[in-house]
């Protein structure tokens, strides 16, 4: 894993939610440009057993992260919607309101986007994801792009960490994630 920038460097001192430690691991993972994919995004494809039509790096993956990380956790979807972003509406709970790790799901120009909670601002949500410029990694969706917040389905309670991220900072907004 590439070292988080330092002022996002807070988030691997969390230790909390399992999601958001198993997602920070693969910050900085960048797809192949050009002709060739990335070996790891693949084998993410291999592991939550969608393989057979998932052969290029190319093909959005954010809900690909999403779903690897899932997996890793326990948490159960269904392998078959994993790549649409959209089908995301439907994994865990309703969350009211978002908070840190949330999954978010957010409507783009030809489909959707999905990625991780981090925080906010009065305009925006800092997103962490995949297929964010290529990459997983961090970037702002401005607000009224939000279709749903749904939080994992917590076996033993949801951790004390899990609330919402006031951030002052803003950064350029993202109005394509692929």
């Amino acid at each position: 894993m590439k070292t988080l920038p330092e002022k996002y460097s807070w988030l691997s001192k969390e230790g909390a939610p399992k999601m958001l430690v198993e997602a920070l691991k693969h910050y900085g993972e960048l797809e192949h440009p050009g002709k060739g994919s990335n070996p790891n995004i693949l084998a993410w494809a291999n592991e939550v057993g969608v393989s057979g039509w998932y052969t290029d790096d190319d093909i959005p993956w954010c809900g690909l992260f999403v779903g690897v990380v899932a997996k890793r956790c326990g948490y159960a979807f269904s392998a078959a919607k994993l790549l649409a972003a959209r089908e995301w509406i439907n994994w865990g709970v309703k969350a009211e309101t978002p908070m840190l790790w949330d999954v978010l799901v957010f409507v783009r120009p030809g489909g959707g986007h999905v990625g991780f909670y981090v925080g906010e601002n009065e305009k925006a949500y800092l997103i962490f994801g995949g297929n964010q410029s290529n990459a997983v990694g961090f970037t702002w969706i401005e607000k009224s792009r939000l279709l749903a917040a749904r939080r994992p389905k917590f076996n033993i309670g949801q951790p004390k960490n899990i609330r919402k991220i006031k951030l002052s900072e803003t950064g350029i907004l993202s109005i394509n994630e692929v």
